[in-house]
């Protein structure tokens, strides 16, 4: 198992890499597109003052991917994330099957050098559509979601037919969202992209998906059904009521009355 990095590690990193690659700071820093002063503070372990995307460009720059991790409670948020994550694909997947959908979930796939996993793969026989869903709880990022959504829906078609036999007319996409105010306001800032990019909404989806047609793509927010929790923490205690001195005067009173003869 990984062990986590703390700032030292980050640093001594940054450092290796960049003496293994034979560039200095002030070269680091005009490949990554960051100011000299980065690359420094990075290597110094003074990271208060940075930003995370300029230390992400400096670590790109050297070959290095750089993922931060939370972690609640003694667990890593994934945890958390993961069963909000799950109930909405079970939800969605529901959702597609009550309107006729063959579905496949956690497609993993390895196709010319690019690796990664399609949240739900839906087949429409009749049609002949296919249909890759990415499940988010939260829209964290365009660039991190809509690069490895246009790879999913351009090697589909391909893991399709290989794994299940199904060779789509059409190929349309749909990035599932959580009904909730965070999610809308989210998509609103960055409307000028998605609404490019994902032109489509709820309503318009759920009519392509009883009759599909031409390829679509757009952002579903999906409620859950009732009783579902989107986030529930799992090292969360239950409370446990105590009886009050009523209920537990009338337990013992029963409990001395005498049997009937």
């Amino acid at each position: 198992m990984l062990r986590a990095m703390n700032r030292s590690d980050l640093a001594r990193l940054h450092r290796t890499l960049r003496h293994r690659q034979q560039l200095t700071q002030e070269a680091l820093a005009a490949k990554a597109g960051v100011g000299q002063w980065v690359v420094r503070q990075i290597e110094a372990v003074e990271l208060d003052r940075l930003r995370l995307a300029d230390m992400e460009r400096s670590f790109d720059a050297l070959g290095c991917r750089l993922r931060l991790t939370a972690y609640y409670n003694g667990a890593a948020a994934e945890r958390l994330l993961d069963e909000g994550h799950a109930a909405l694909v079970g939800a969605f997947v529901l959702l597609l099957h009550r309107r006729g959908w063959q579905t496949s979930v956690e497609v993993s796939f390895s196709e010319w050098g690019e690796r990664g996993s399609i949240d739900i793969l839906g087949w429409h026989p009749a049609a002949r559509a296919l249909l890759v869903v990415e499940v988010k709880t939260e829209l964290a990022g365009l660039e991190s979601t809509l690069r490895p959504l246009d790879v999913k829906v351009r090697l589909a078609p391909e893991v399709a037919g290989q794994r299940y036999g199904w060779h789509p007319r059409a190929v349309a996409r749909v990035l599932v969202l959580p009904e909730n105010s965070s999610a809308r306001r989210t998509v609103r800032r960055h409307a000028s992209v998605l609404d490019a990019t994902l032109p489509a909404r709820t309503r318009a989806l759920r009519a392509w998906l009883r009759r599909p047609g031409p390829p679509v793509s757009g952002i579903w927010f999906l409620s859950l059904p009732q009783g579902a929790a989107l986030m529930r923490n799992p090292s969360a205690r239950r409370r446990v009521r105590r009886p009050d001195a009523r209920s537990a005067r009338g337990g013992r009173a029963a409990r001395d009355r005498p049997a009937p003869t």
